[in-house]
C-alpha cells in the first residue's frame, strides 16, 4: 500500500500516462473524444479532477458510453465526468438552449415533473422539465408497498400526477443523480438503497451495482430487455475505478502543496470496510446495532492537517480557514435530536455526536454500513409553501400525507424515502448520506436539490440542530468543505 500523497503514488500515474497537468473537458457528452485520461473539471470554488484507476476517464468503448436503450440516453448522459460524475442546473440548462430541450436527458418517462406533461414545443419542454432545470432532479416513480405498514392518506402534487393515476399509483420522487465515482466507499447504492440487496462486503457492492447498471438501462434509458453480463461488468469496473476530487482552490490553491493531501490521487490506496468506523456498534449489513462503538473516531479527515500552521503570506489565510474548518466537522460537538434512525432507534433523547456520526467513513465522508437516517430534508414546506421549518426550498415538490394502519399516526413528507423499499413506519423519511468528496462541482446538495449551496447546507445544520455556529465557523466550514 502506499503512502498517501507519496511520490511512488503520484509516479504511478504519471507512468499510466494519468500526469497531474491533465486535461481540460467542457463539452456535452456526445461531443467528447473517445479516450480521455484524466477530467479537470472547473467549478465555482476552483478546480475538480476526475481520474479512473483502470484506464481512461472518457472511454467510448465502455458500455458506460454506449446508447443501450431506444431512448437515446446512456449512463454518461445523467453522470458526466466534467460535471464529477452527475449533473448540474447549470449544464442542463446549457443543454437545453443548445437543443431546445431535446438533449437525451429530456424525457418525459423521469425527466419531466409528469410522464404526462407536453413536451410539443420548447416553451412546453422548458415547463416540463423545470425540475430538472432548476434543482437537476430526476423524477422516479415507486409505489406504496401492498404490505406496507402505512397508507397514503393524501398528496398534493402540482403537476397532477402522483398517487392520481391509473396504473400502479406510483408515487413521484423527486431525486438528485448520484455521482457514479469514488464508489469503493459506498455501503448503500442510491439515496434508498433499493439496488442494495446483498450487504456486508465489496462483492455485495459489486453485485448491487450490476443489478443498478441494469435497472437503470431498463429504467431511464427504456431498454425493452435486461443487459448480459459482460456489459454489466464492463459498467461496473468503469464506474468503480472512478475517483474525484477537488484539486484547485481559488483561495487556497493547490490542495496537494505544503503538505495538504487533497485530490483523487490520494484516494486511491485508502482502504475501506464495511463498518470499520461505525459510530453505532452495528454489523456490516447495518442491523443487530448496539448504540456505541468502541472503535469509532470522528477524526474523518486529516488531509489538511500541514495547513493549521500555515505562515503567513499568500494564501496562508485561506489554508488555515480550511484546516480551522476541518476540525471542526472532526470535533464540533452536535446534540443530535429527533434523527430517525438513531434517536428513536436507540430510544435516547439526546446522542452528544459530531458530524462523523452520521459521516464515519474515513476519508470519503458517507456512512460505512446502509443506516438510513431521517434529519429532515423530506419535511414539508412550512407557511411560505416554499421552505421547510429549516429553510430548505422545497418547492416544486408533491407532498404526502401517510398514515399508519395500526395507529392512524400520520406523517407529512415530500418523499417517504426508505419507508416505500422497506414499507416500514419508522422508514418514512430516511435516506443514506452521501459520499462527502466533490462537493464543489456538484450543488444543488441533498437527495432533493434543496440546498442551493455548501453555505446553505450549513445554514441547515446550524439551524436544525441548534449549533448557533459564528459566522467565522461557517465560513470555515465551507472553507473545508469545497476542497474536498
Amino acid at each position: 500500500m502506499f503512502a498517501r500523497g507519496s511520490p511512488r503514488l503520484l509516479a504511478r500515474w504519471t507512468l499510466l500516462g494519468l500526469t497531474l497537468a491533465g486535461v481540460a473537458v467542457g463539452l456535452a457528452p456526445a461531443a467528447r473524444g473517445s479516450r480521455t485520461p484524466i477530467v479537470n473539471a472547473q467549478n465555482d470554488f476552483g478546480t475538480a479532477r476526475t481520474i479512473n484507476m483502470n484506464g481512461p476517464v472518457v472511454d467510448d468503448d465502455n458500455p458506460f458510453f454506449a446508447d443501450l436503450g431506444v431512448n437515446g440516453r446512456r449512463c454518461v448522459t445523467c453522470h458526466a465526468p466534467e460535471q464529477n460524475m452527475t449533473v448540474t442546473p447549470a449544464a442542463l440548462q446549457a443543454r437545453f438552449a443548445a437543443t431546445d430541450g431535446t438533449d437525451p436527458i429530456f424525457r418525459p418517462n423521469d425527466g419531466s415533473n409528469s410522464p404526462l406533461e407536453d413536451v410539443s414545443t420548447p416553451a412546453a419542454r422548458r415547463a416540463a422539465y423545470s425540475m430538472l432545470l432548476g434543482k437537476g432532479v430526476i423524477r422516479v416513480g415507486i409505489a406504496i408497498p401492498a404490505t406496507a405498514e402505512f397508507e397514503l392518506a393524501s398528496v398534493n402534487d402540482p403537476y397532477g400526477y402522483a398517487g392520481n393515476n391509473t396504473s400502479n399509483d406510483e408515487l413521484s420522487l423527486f431525486r438528485r443523480p448520484l455521482p457514479a465515482t469514488n464508489l469503493r466507499f459506498l455501503s448503500a447504492v442510491m439515496w434508498d438503497g433499493r439496488e442494495t440487496t446483498q450487504r456486508g462486503t465489496a462483492t455485495a457492492i459489486h453485485f448491487d451495482l450490476d443489478q443498478q447498471a441494469n435497472d437503470a438501462t431498463t429504467g431511464h434509458a427504456q431498454a425493452p430487455l435486461p443487459i448480459d453480463q459482460a456489459t454489466r461488468d464492463a459498467i461496473v469496473a468503469y464506474q468503480t475505478g472512478n475517483f474525484t476530487a477537488q484539486v484547485f482552490d481559488q483561495d487556497a490553491g493547490d490542495l496537494h502543496s505544503d503538505g495538504a493531501q487533497g485530490g483523487p490521487e490520494n484516494l486511491i490506496p485508502e482502504s475501506f470496510v464495511f463498518g470499520a468506523n461505525d459510530p453505532l456498534g452495528c454489523d456490516a449489513n447495518g442491523l443487530n446495532c448496539t448504540g456505541a462503538s468502541e472503535h469509532f473516531t470522528g477524526v474523518i479527515f486529516d488531509e489538511y492537517d500541514a495547513w493549521a500552521a500555515a505562515p503567513d503570506g499568500g494564501r496562508s489565510a485561506a489554508r488555515r480557514a480550511v484546516a480551522r474548518g476541518q476540525t471542526l466537522f472532526n470535533t464540533l460537538e452536535i446534540p443530535i435530536v429527533g434523527v430517525g434512525g438513531i434517536n428513536d432507534d436507540f430510544n435516547v433523547a439526546t446522542v452528544k455526536g459530531s458530524c462523523g456520526v452520521c459521516h464515519d467513513t474515513p476519508h470519503a465522508g458517507d456512512h460505512s454500513v446502509p443506516a438510513p437516517l431521517n434529519i429532515g430534508i423530506a419535511d414539508p414546506p412550512g407557511a411560505d409553501g416554499v421552505h421547510t421549518a429549516n429553510g430548505l426550498d422545497v418547492s416544486g415538490m408533491p407532498v404526502y400525507t401517510l398514515r399508519n394502519k395500526v395507529t392512524g399516526e400520520t406523517k407529512t413528507v415530500t418523499d417517504p424515502g426508505r419507508a416505500l423499499i422497506t414499507g416500514k413506519w419508522k422508514d418514512v423519511g430516511r435516506f443514506k448520506g452521501p459520499i462527502l468528496r466533490g462537493l464543489a462541482g456538484r450543488a444543488p446538495y441533498f437527495h432533493n436539490g434543496s440546498a442551493a449551496t455548501l453555505r446553505d447546507v450549513v445554514d441547515f445544520y446550524d439551524t436544525r440542530f441548534s449549533l448557533s455556529l459564528t459566522e467565522a465557523q461557517k465560513r470555515d466550514l465551507v472553507a473545508f468543505l469545497r476542497t474536498l
